[in-house]
């Protein structure tokens, strides 16, 4: 019953059992929403869950998918929601839409960064430059992709920092999750130590890391890369399964400076040599 119509005549008990009824419509519509809302992303999952079975799609592009499925779902219910509260407090909505023309174009000028975001986004996604799981350093932030929206993606830092990067900030990506990563250990040695012995015990230690699974190419001891103040660098390197390269390195380190220490081989450190001018 609309409140507002012409000739209308004030009578209290109408009026409340108006806003009764219109106030249990709206907690019915809330309580349908809260309903609707986890039962639908519960099927999205599990359809998106069993595409990417049926298609053998990567695990990345399935959560990259499914999260943006939830969100388009999740703000769709929210504009029905909006639109039949509106026609439960009797509010026509024919004029707003009538009107959504003109307040859309004026809007749309101070929107110009949400139009970025999403069609920014959606290359992101058609193109595939990022998914959820990879490691990149986008918009100047560096970490692993938990969600790519239509408007921002997030990445978190290695820090444990969640960042929300809004997609036209997004002028790059340098994305370090496809193909084999690089693993690479620079150890020194003293200048007096022998460089072929050194090299024959590291080359040891790396024939036994190409048995570890983690290894797809190598190690392989280069030979001497630089010659510091104070040592030798011997260089080490491999290429290994994606997010595996910095476990690599911290046991490759830990091996090697074992096998030296057991050899005999030094590894320096900075030494201080003072001198005490005596004037006598």
């Amino acid at each position: 019953m609309n409140l507002f119509e012409e000739g209308f005549k004030f009578n209290p008990s109408v009026v409340v059992e108006s806003v009764i009824m219109g106030g249990l419509e709206i907690l019915l519509l809330i309580i349908g929403f809260l309903i609707v809302r986890p039962i639908g992303t519960k099927a999205i999952q599990k359809s998106i869950h069993k595409m990417g079975q049926r298609r053998n799609i990567t695990e990345g592009r399935s959560k990259t998918i499914e999260k943006l499925s939830v969100n388009i779902f999740s703000y769709a219910l929210i504009f029905i929601l909006i639109v039949m509260i509106l026609g439960a407090l009797d509010i026509n909505i024919a004029p707003l839409l009538a009107g959504a023309g003109i307040v859309g174009l004026a809007i749309g000028f101070g929107a110009q960064g949400i139009v970025s975001d999403v069609v920014t986004g959606f290359f992101l996604l058609l193109e595939r430059q990022v998914e959820v799981d990879d490691y990149v350093t986008a918009g100047g932030y560096d970490g692993v992709v938990e969600e790519v929206g239509i408007r921002t993606t997030q990445i978190r830092s290695f820090d444990g920092t969640l960042n929300f990067v809004p997609n036209r900030n997004i002028a790059g990506v340098a994305n370090h999750s496809r193909g084999n990563m690089r693993a690479l250990v620079d150890i020194g040695i003293g200048y007096d130590e022998n460089i072929d012995e050194a090299m024959t015990v590291l080359n040891e230690v790396a024939e036994r890391f190409q048995e570890d699974e983690r290894f797809k190419e190598g190690p392989n001891v280069l030979g001497v890369q630089s010659l510091g103040s104070s040592d030798v660098v011997i260089r080490i390197l491999g290429k290994t399964a994606n997010m595996e390269q910095w476990g690599v390195e911290r046991d490759l380190r830990k091996a090697m400076k074992e096998a030296l220490d057991q050899a005999g081989i030094e590894i320096p450190y900075p030494h201080q040599v003072y001198v005490t001018k005596n004037e006598d």
